[in-house]
């Protein structure tokens, strides 16, 4: 569907509504621009919308079907890049990945998203307030939201965050739980957000260093840069993320194992004092008539204290020894 088509002329938004059959040759007026929102259009709605702009077939099918990796492209004087959102669903610890795909030509951009991550409304409403930079052209709005895309990274990088410093407290609490499936699954998700995300490097960095000065005025590409380092931020972080939750996994089996070795220790220190009474009780229940103090007065309550002492010496020396 399109969500929005306007048409701004020397850095302000032309009043009323603009059609799409009128969107090129409005575009044609001196200091004008178009500017078309799409949300998940089927293909005969893009058709217009390619046919108006001569788009290029190859970009189209991009367009439609979506779920491309992060990339700029140029088709002879129109622009096509690919970004990826992120939104983090914190009930479920999910990063749900959505695509903007931006067609940038001379006197128009065309946005294509898919997914519920980093709606273009603000964006929109923001630039429309900042006349002077409008006047650039196309490549303010290009700016605006991919700075924008970048921006909305931070809070699930925070969500992964928060999630990270929950496990290494469970990990190490007394708790008997284990979290390795909880590990091993945000694990997969900051895994997908990196690959979302590092491949845009390379396209901001070209933006920035000014490899595509026709369709982004100078004054633009300086905005670029500010982006860029906030992308490689978010780059870095990640990547310490996914070392992080290594060695997590790594800290929470050997602490299963020592756990485990700790049970062990423990059993066999009981099952050695338990040894003591069934041995003695096996011994004076063997029904023998010569056995030393069968039939001595003080024989039963002098077995019982032998058991008790030997037990309780047992019990000091694993207690000792940190076995109990």
């Amino acid at each position: 569907m399109i969500v929005d088509c306007a048409v701004y002329e020397d850095g302000c938004r032309r009043d009323g509504q603009l059609d799409l059959d009128q969107a090129f040759e409005a575009a044609q007026a001196e200091n004008a621009f178009v500017w078309i929102g799409l949300y998940e259009p089927s293909e005969k709605e893009f058709a217009a919308v390619a046919r108006e702009f001569a788009l290029h077939p190859l970009a189209v099918e991009d367009a439609i079907h979506a779920h491309q990796r992060p990339k700029v492209e140029s088709y002879g004087d129109t622009l096509f890049l690919v970004l990826k959102t992120a939104r983090y669903v914190d009930p479920t610890e999910v990063i749900t990945l959505g695509d903007i795909m931006l067609f940038v030509g001379r006197d128009f951009i065309v946005s294509v998203r898919h997914g519920e991550g980093s709606g273009l409304k603000e964006v929109r409403e923001r630039v429309e307030t900042d006349p002077d930079m409008l006047r650039c052209g196309p490549g303010t709005i290009l700016h605006a939201i991919v700075d924008h895309v970048v921006d909305d990274y931070f809070p699930a990088v925070q969500g992964v965050q928060n999630d990270i410093d929950e496990i290494e407290v469970q990990v190490f609490s007394e708790s008997r739980e284990n979290p390795a499936e909880r590990i091993y699954k945000l694990k997969g998700e900051v895994l997908d957000f990196y690959r979302a995300t590092s491949p845009l490097a390379e396209p901001l960095q070209k933006l920035a260093r000014g490899d595509y000065e026709k369709l982004v005025h100078p004054q633009v590409q300086s905005y670029f840069r500010d982006v860029y380092d906030h992308l490689l931020k978010v780059i870095g972080t990640l990547d310490g993320f996914r070392d992080m939750l290594t060695s997590v996994l790594e800290a929470n089996l050997t602490q299963i194992s020592v756990r485990q070795n700790d049970d062990m220790r423990k059993i066999s220190a009981w099952v050695a004092i338990a040894v003591v009474p069934t041995m003695i009780a096996g011994i004076y229940g063997m029904n023998f008539d010569h056995m030393p103090e069968l039939r001595w007065r003080f024989g039963y309550p002098a077995v019982i204290v032998l058991i008790l002492l030997i037990c309780g010496t047992l019990y000091r020396y694993f207690k000792k020894v940190g076995w109990l």
